[in-house]
């Protein structure tokens, strides 16, 4: 099997890339590793070049993005072009990971890797200038955007909706948008999945999606999260269902995301889960874990 140098901290992927394949990988972030210092990239090879690196790192404070544009795009773009070209140069295979806010969110039905780009804010135009950037210093890399990612730790969606209903009986959740939510477990299996097919540093390379199978709103999300929160004994609140524009933010959010995997199916056999049962999991996790803590 591949060993992987995967760059991203304590992030929720990198984290639960290094718990699926202990032994194999080697997490990198900063202040060690730090796409704002170009000679921490160069530092990654200078003793020797990894077989396969997993970039996990991004800026990905979407609304944050509106307001420090040039952080957003050193750490979506310029830092991962120079990792891409670093790789070129030493045979390094790469995957990139990418994200559902390259799309705008208008085209009404899941989005094929071939669909038309066209982010509505600084994050997804990063991102989608990352990708472009990373697959011209290297074609060869596997670009996966994903969607919607939750872990049982760190600060994400699942978590928030927990730790709100400790403080309150009803919340209002966001429920004209659609998408893909993506358990970070299943996104580290098919990340190391297609790394274990990789063969050379033009093996496979391209655009594919990954996400959790199915789809839901937000609010859906929200109400899964606490019909299995529930029978656990957790409080469960009143959720009620609101529009985007009730929800104003600094950055425009896609209405509809949702992807379609059939590339990443058709050509590494891989399909990750139903959302709904990893979800299942991780709430049950993250619930034991708060009430033991």
């Amino acid at each position: 099997m591949t060993s992987l140098l995967v760059t991203g901290g304590t992030g929720q992927l990198a984290t639960a890339l290094a718990a699926a394949a202990a032994g194999r990988v080697r997490v990198v972030g900063r202040p060690a590793f730090d796409f704002d210092r170009p000679d921490s990239i160069d530092a990654l090879f200078a003793a020797g070049a990894p077989p396969l690196v997993v970039n996990a790192a991004a800026w990905t404070a979407v609304d944050l993005a509106e307001s420090e544009p040039e952080a957003a795009r050193r750490a979506n773009e310029t830092g991962p072009a120079r990792l891409a070209a670093l790789c070129a140069r030493h045979g390094t295979r790469l995957i990139h990971v990418s994200t559902d806010y390259v799309f705008d969110g208008s085209k009404g039905a899941p989005y094929v890797e071939t669909d038309a780009v066209n982010p509505t804010g600084v994050y997804g135009a990063t991102k989608l200038a990352g990708e472009r950037a990373v697959l011209a210093a290297l074609p060869g890399a596997v670009v996966l955007r994903t969607a919607w990612v939750y872990a049982e730790g760190g600060k994400n969606f699942v978590r928030t909706m927990l730790n709100a209903s400790r403080r309150t009986n009803r919340l209002r959740v966001v429920a004209d948008q659609r998408g893909c939510p993506t358990n970070a477990d299943d996104l580290a299996a098919a990340i190391l999945a297609v790394a274990d097919q990789m063969r050379g540093p033009a093996d496979g390379g391209g655009i594919y999606h990954a996400t959790g199978a199915g789809e839901t709103s937000w609010h859906g999300f929200a109400q899964a999260i606490f019909a299995a929160a529930g029978p656990l004994g957790w409080p469960v609140p009143e959720v009620d269902p609101i529009a985007t524009a009730d929800w104003p933010t600094p950055a425009r959010r896609p209405a509809d995301s949702r992807l379609d995997c059939s590339k990443l199916a058709a050509r590494f056999g891989i399909r990750l889960p139903p959302w709904q049962d990893s979800l299942a999991r991780a709430v049950t996790a993250i619930c034991a874990a708060t009430v033991a803590a």
